[in-house]
């Protein structure tokens, strides 16, 4: 049964260093052109291609693992700004984040809270 809030969903798949990855799958999405070298949610510059993304909920600098279900890679993000808002994703990764994960527009990721 798929969790209401990405929040919850989210603390749900907290993984601790050593633990076994969450096995609850997120939609994830990508953003970029438009709002490269504006300001993010937490006040910094965004860049397109550094390894950022934006969620609703979780404090700005939290990191997360996040892991492409097709392709298996995974890349640690830096919470600086809040989105998706679009229903049904769970967060909103850089340009950057998404290629290095092997991600095109929208696909299932596994995140972990690292802190």
């Amino acid at each position: 049964m798929p969790l209401r809030f990405p929040a919850r969903a989210a603390l749900a798949c907290l993984v601790l260093a050593g633990s076994v990855p969450c096995a609850h799958a997120e939609v994830a999405s990508w953003y970029g052109p438009g709002f490269h070298g504006r300001r993010a949610a937490d006040g910094s510059r965004f860049d397109q291609d550094a390894l950022t993304a934006a969620h609703k909920t979780l404090p700005f600098g939290t990191r997360v693992r996040v892991t492409c279900a097709a392709t298996g890679r995974s890349v640690v993000v830096r919470i600086t700004d809040r989105g998706p808002f679009i229903a049904g994703r769970a967060i909103d990764l850089s340009r950057g984040a998404a290629r290095a994960i092997g991600l095109s527009g929208v696909g299932r990721v596994h995140l972990a809270i690292l802190g």
